[in-house]
């Protein structure tokens, strides 16, 4: 059974999402698909817009056979890590043969050439990153400006022509050469590919076409419309609509960062500059102006994560920084649950959310050739990584409208979502 993995956060799924994972398929000659997915708080330092059940539970109606939670260690980290976890899940369940990712330059041959060379860590490289920081620029441009300039140096021939400057700084091929980087550096032997993203950008917030629209569209239509499913029907699958109108009936949906204020205000308010500047994630002195950022807000009222974003944000902290740095101070993830010595040997479990027929002969092979163990229930023995995992769960429950018990402790009792 040739498998192919992809890489996803589904918030929500989409029928751009749809047409990924059919050319994933296609062009690896796929029989089946594992999805590696993030949990309950994302990539860009957002709470993901639904809960990562009913995620997974899209991801097996549109085909996926076997989903794996991407550890919030790796979910809510710039893009080197969160590649790096991904990419480690799907090396370590030992039956994925090739990796599909989307890209908005639909071509791999650059990204392969300029992954070789990163995934050495040159010292030269990490001289121009340093360059272009002491400029004042966030660290993600900094990057993209010092992977430009060791582009220009590079010979590069026919088989592999040298990107432009605007194609190196477009975040899905930056992601995608994070994730070759990681394939690079766990020397693993996965096939990489990738397809063009079309229609619709990463980051595009109005939809520009009748049936695709980016994930961040379709949320502000719906956050924009008080979750009025018609303004986004066109733009998801009728399993995601209804998944999706169960959720808010249920009081389970739509969570954003509102969701939280008080919990996140609470914290700013009762830590010391010294307790904060202990969370992953705070650095650079930012524990002052975050707390200085609570007092500061002109409102009557408690502030908003919103305006606590726009009165922190700089041209060196990025908005995508600090949401990452309010999500580690929301879960209480201190610098040193998340040492680089834990992050450098990737995910240390797959965790099961949910699998098809398929997946579960998926799962019957994985425990010959899985390098780490495979987790379909909880028990008492939880490693450190799987209980930040477990807490995170548990926090997210609180944005709900009337959380119960079951909710908060929802990953000791929901099994693997089977189709």
């Amino acid at each position: 059974m040739r498998t192919v993995g992809i890489i996803v956060e589904y918030n929500p799924l989409h029928n751009g999402h749809v047409h990924h994972f059919a050319e994933s398929k296609r062009h690896t000659g796929a029989d089946a698909v594992v999805a590696v997915m993030s949990g309950h708080f994302l990539q860009r330092g957002e709470p993901a817009l639904l809960n990562k059940w009913a995620r997974t539970e899209m991801a097996l109606r549109m085909g996926a056979d076997l989903v794996i939670e991407l550890p919030v260690a790796f979910s809510a980290q710039p893009a080197e890590w969160f590649a790096y976890g991904a990419v480690s899940a799907l090396e370590h369940t030992g039956v994925v043969d090739a990796l599909c990712f989307g890209s908005e330059s639909g071509d791999i041959r650059w990204l392969r050439k300029l992954a070789g060379v990163l995934a050495r860590e040159p010292e030269s490289f990490q001289a121009l990153v340093k360059q272009e920081l002491k400029t004042g620029i966030s660290y993600p441009k900094a990057y993209t400006a010092a992977v430009a300039r060791l582009s220009a140096e590079l010979r590069w021939d026919a088989a592999a022509e040298p990107p432009s400057a605007e194609a190196m700084s477009q975040p899905n091929n930056t992601l995608g050469l994070h994730y070759l980087i990681a394939l690079e550096r766990i020397h693993s032997r996965i096939e990489p590919f990738t397809i063009a993203r079309s229609k619709a950008g990463y980051r595009q917030t109005e939809p520009t076409d009748k049936v695709i629209a980016s994930a961040t569209a379709i949320r502000k239509l719906l956050l924009e419309t008080g979750s009025d499913m018609q303004s986004i029907e066109p733009y998801i699958p009728s399993y995601t609509a209804e998944i999706i109108q169960r959720e808010i009936e249920a009081g389970h949906a739509p969570i954003t960062w509102d969701s939280f204020t008080r919990i996140v205000v609470h914290r700013l308010l009762t830590s010391t500059p010294d307790r904060l500047a202990g969370i992953y994630e705070v650095t650079e002195g930012l524990e002052h102006r975050m707390i200085q950022a609570v007092s500061s807000v002109a409102s009557h009222y408690i502030p908003s994560v919103e305006q606590l974003l726009d009165k922190m944000k700089t041209k060196r902290y990025t908005r995508t920084k600090l949401q990452r740095t309010l999500t580690r101070i929301l879960l209480d993830h201190a610098k040193s649950d998340l040492p680089r010595t834990i992050l450098r040997q990737g995910a240390p479990y797959l965790r099961i959310l949910g699998f098809s027929a398929a997946g579960r002969q998926l799962l019957k092979r994985m425990k010959h050739t899985a390098a780490v163990p495979v987790i379909t229930r909880l028990g008492n023995d939880i490693p450190s990584l799987l209980q930040l995992d477990v807490k995170a769960a548990s926090a997210y429950a609180l944005g709900y409208r009337s959380p119960t018990r079951e909710d908060l402790l929802r990953d000791y009792i929901e099994p693997p979502i089977q189709l």
